[in-house]
């Protein structure tokens, strides 16, 4: 960050810091968790907090004191933040305005934006504390969250290494560099947050922030990629194809014209994305659709699109540098081109583990040949030049609009209200169905009990209500 101290970091409107401003206040805070807080290195830290510049503060701060950073989304309903809080036994949540309210008094809160507005808080502290912060690249950088099957979230644990390692292999295929202005687009549910903010500022590019509700905001979203220059671009499939179908029914294309890199993840690539990005023809664009889940750390796989080339199947490509893809079939064997099989992930990435489910980590992991692999639960075919093609899932679990959903654990939630038996489903691509067995209970009273347990990407959006199922 100090190599670039009066060049754009961050900025959010009418918001913005420099390096060294940046820098300043991301000191400031990291010795206010270390002398008023006690916060230890390795320990966890939650951050729920909404797009601002306080969130990229928060978690460049908790990364700076060793300590360990999990996002709670600001989405999430009261009784689920206490859960996943509890689940972390984290003691301290930093928070802003806008979130405070989403925890009872029984919490330890800190407002960040007090680093923003109180010129008094660095008062008799002293900045070389930071220097003997001792975080080792096997130390836990970062938590995030992934449905699990058992009803219960899953917290996968990403070492700095393997972030680190990941950050390279993305550079090194020249995804994004030190020049780009990159677009903060993803929530913090997503890991590719975490790229987004400490991957681009770790190499000194300038990342735009969008206010809250800003992603699904076209016209503001549009006027923000034109007027800031926006160079890079990083989110899922279906955001991508509703906001170029919308700028090209609005002969708005232009605000395009500066973006260099493109990237795709966390749904497949649709072939109808694939036209649309042909047809509207952005010069001097590259196309990658990305592949990785979570417990590998953002991004596993990589494939450079030619809408040309194509048009039948987008692959997920190949393997990202200093990663390793085995595909395997029923009987655990390797299996040979234009079969479908279980995806493999070795390499640099793997995950440390699920946080306090030594079991899960267990049956989510295998060694080969010394190496340590994780297993996908995703389907996938190598074609005779080596590409790999997303074929579905071997399990339940499903995505829609790029969040990971495990059913189980939405149907756990509708048992424990007045339900004898559940099934959901999803449908169409883009939405669920909740199949409910009970004699006394009605939409209204279900949808409200989800409501207060699950994030909104998980509440179905319809209930049918049966005596027998």
């Amino acid at each position: 960050m100090i190599k670039y101290p009066q060049k754009l970091a961050i900025e959010l409107d009418d918001q913005s810091l420099t390096y060294s401003e940046f820098y300043y206040y991301v000191q400031m805070l990291s010795l206010n968790l270390l002398n008023k807080h006690e916060v230890k290195s390795g320990e966890i830290i939650c951050q729920c907090v909404e797009r601002s510049l306080s969130m990229v503060i928060g978690i460049m701060s908790i990364e700076m004191i060793g300590a360990v950073y999990c996002p709670l989304s600001p989405r999430d309903p009261q009784h689920r933040l206490h859960a996943l809080l509890q689940q972390t036994h984290s003691r301290l949540v930093l928070v802003h305005s806008l979130t405070k309210t989403n925890f009872n008094g029984s919490i330890l809160l800190f407002d960040i934006d007090l680093i923003l507005t109180n010129s008094n808080i660095t008062e008799e502290m002293s900045f070389h504390q930071l220097s003997s912060v001792e975080v080792t690249p096997d130390s836990i950088a970062y938590i995030i969250f992934t449905s699990g099957s058992t009803g219960i979230p899953k917290a996968v644990q990403v070492r700095h290494r393997n972030f680190a390692e990941c950050m390279n292999s993305l550079i090194y295929i020249n995804t994004f560099t030190k020049n780009d202005i990159m677009i903060q687009m993803a929530r913090c549910s997503f890991d590719i947050h975490v790229q987004e903010t400490l991957g681009s500022l770790m190499i000194g590019a300038t990342l735009i922030i969008l206010h809250p509700g800003g992603t699904v905001d076209f016209d503001y979203l549009s006027e923000v990629l034109d007027k800031k220059e926006i160079t890079y671009m990083h989110t899922v499939p279906s955001l991508l194809y509703s906001f170029f179908s919308f700028l090209q029914n609005c002969n708005n294309l232009y605000t395009l014209r500066h973006l260099r890199s493109l990237c795709s993840i966390g749904e497949p690539f649709s072939i109808q994305l694939n036209s649309l990005i042909a047809s509207i023809d952005i010069p001097k664009c590259s196309v990658w659709n990305l592949y990785g889940p979570a417990e590998t750390t953002i991004a596993s796989t990589f494939h450079l699109v030619n809408t040309m080339a194509d048009q039948r199947s987008v692959p997920i490509g190949l393997s990202l540098p200093n990663y390793e893809c085995m595909i395997i079939d029923e009987l655990s064997q390797p299996i040979s081109v234009d079969q479908d099989g279980e995806l493999l992930i070795g390499g640099v990435g793997v995950f440390a583990g699920y946080s306090g489910r030594d079991d899960l980590t267990a049956r989510a992991t295998v060694v080969i040949d010394d190496n340590r692999f994780y297993q996908t639960g995703d389907l996938v075919r190598m074609d005779k030049n080596g590409l790999l093609h997303y074929k579905g899932r071997k399990d339940h679990q499903i995505k829609l609009h790029g969040q990971r959903i495990e059913l189980g654990e939405i149907e756990r939630c509708l048992l424990q209200s007045s339900v004898s038996a559940c099934v959901v489903v999803k449908l169409n691509d883009d939405h669920l169905v909740a199949y409910v067995q009970s004699s006394n209970v009605d939409e209204k009273q279900l949808r409200e009990h989800c409501q207060s347990h699950l994030p909104p990407h998980m509440i179905p959006s319809k209930f049918i209500v049966l005596e027998k199922l």
